[in-house]
């Protein structure tokens, strides 16, 4: 018999907030938290907006070691790695360790060491070839993004399988996926996994800005991220993590844990299309939609809530609306679908994560959190993407999709499981 997969634990460092219940405080109140960039001058670049997150590594007990070894985004891991374990309740100091493994996702890796690094071995690029005398000891660690697994993987002395999962604005889902499948082949007993990301450097918004997939509310900050509206010109760049716990259903059962939901399908998907450019009809979008709906034996009438992609961009809200319909039909337009990323914006590789935390805890309060911002409406968009405030509403399965550039597309179900058909 198949394994059936869990989550026990949660932990979310995102813009507005550095826990989980800071994160949650937010979406259910329909605050947004992108502003004017403020890590660098962003007089030079075309979208000056970002979604950044308030963070001091010392307040969350990591030590000066710790902070000086790794970079931003393997920071947030640990952090939210942490904050998950404690959640969960789980003792990993009785667990055997080569029955423990992580999968971290991540799109860009140790962009903002990296990039800090070049500028200081090549004097500000005025050195060709750049001086490696003055690269920083470290400098490995930040190359090779598995460094983020093996950091996480360390605080509870995991040895079982361990990797990183890059696949674009996908990775995040893509990570806990794979988690949730080294479980059920037996591989691992208990995964720690997520994603996580801090992209906003000087590199990152200059190539966004290039391809015009960024918004230009630049006089308007708090409202410069606009999924599913008619005067969207594109999404935030954001940053941030999240982390989870997860086990077999019966082990979790047995101790009593606190379950968020069972991971009842997951499915990815590549359109072999376009590097950035999505096909209007949505058509691998609702492929992997189908697969994870088939694979957690539910109907797409028992989907109660969609958590979107949402990114904001005209060709993205389109093609994802599209997917919906393919799948759910008529049920489509009576299930509620939201963005997140109107409120924390879209931090790549790790909001697919970010946006699981958010369908966890919309189960859990029986809440939909809104899309922000959404007041006007795009006539070619027509179904509830819940505008502005949260709704109460039952919420016992979920549906949560992304897109990736690079054609990448990957949808999970979420459910309790009861709901599901063992």
């Amino acid at each position: 018999m198949t394994r059936r997969v869990v989550i026990t634990g949660i932990g979310v460092v995102a813009p507005g907030g550095t826990s989980t219940k800071d994160f949650w405080a937010l979406l259910s109140a329909g605050r947004t938290a992108t502003r004017t960039l403020s890590f660098f001058d962003p007089a030079p670049y075309r979208s000056k907006v970002a979604a950044e997150v308030d963070f001091f590594p010392e307040s969350h007990g990591l030590l000066p070691q710790e902070i000086r070894r790794m970079d931003r985004a393997a920071q947030f891991a640990v952090v939210t790695s942490r904050e998950a374990v404690a959640d969960s309740g789980l003792d990993f100091s009785t667990l055997d360790p080569g029955r423990v493994g992580v999968t971290i996702g991540s799109a860009v890796g140790a962009t903002i060491s990296l990039e800090d690094e070049y500028r200081v071995a090549s004097d500000d690029g005025r050195l060709s070839p750049v001086d490696h005398t003055y690269a920083a000891r470290h400098l490995y660690s930040h190359f090779v993004p598995s460094s983020f697994a093996t950091e996480v993987a360390w605080t509870v002395g995991a040895e079982g399988p361990s990797t990183v999962v890059s696949t674009g604005c996908t990775s995040g889902i893509d990570a806990v996926g794979h988690a949730a499948e080294l479980i059920r082949e037996g591989a691992a007993d208990v995964m720690l996994t997520g994603a996580t990301e801090a992209p906003i450097s000087p590199i990152t918004v200059a190539c966004f800005d290039a391809i015009k997939a960024t918004s230009t509310y630049n006089d308007d900050p708090e409202h410069a991220s606009r999924p599913y509206d008619r005067t969207r010109t594109g999404f935030v760049l954001g940053e941030g993590s999240a982390g989870f716990v997860l086990e077999e259903l019966e082990s979790a059962r047995a101790r009593g844990a606190h379950i968020y939901a069972e991971i009842g399908g997951y499915a990815s998907r590549c359109n072999a299309y376009h590097m950035t450019g999505l096909k209007a009809d949505g058509a691998e979008m609702a492929e992997a939609i189908r697969s994870a709906l088939d694979e957690a034996r539910l109907d797409p009438t028992a989907i109660d809530y969609v958590n979107a992609h949402g990114s904001g961009t005209k060709q993205n809200d389109r093609h994802e609306t599209a997917a919906f319909k393919r799948t759910l039909g008529e049920h489509a337009y009576r299930v509620p679908v939201s963005s997140i990323k109107s409120m924390i914006g879209h931090s790549l590789g790790a909001i697919g994560s970010v946006e699981i935390a958010a369908s966890l805890l919309a189960m859990d309060n029986h809440v939909v959190p809104p899309t922000a911002n959404l007041h006007t409406p795009d006539p070619e968009l027509d179904l509830d993407y819940v505008p502005l405030d949260a709704r109460e509403w039952r919420t016992d399965s979920v549906l949560t999709v992304g897109s990736g550039f690079g054609g990448f597309q990957s949808a999970m179900v979420l459910t309790r499981p009861d709901r599901r058909n063992a």
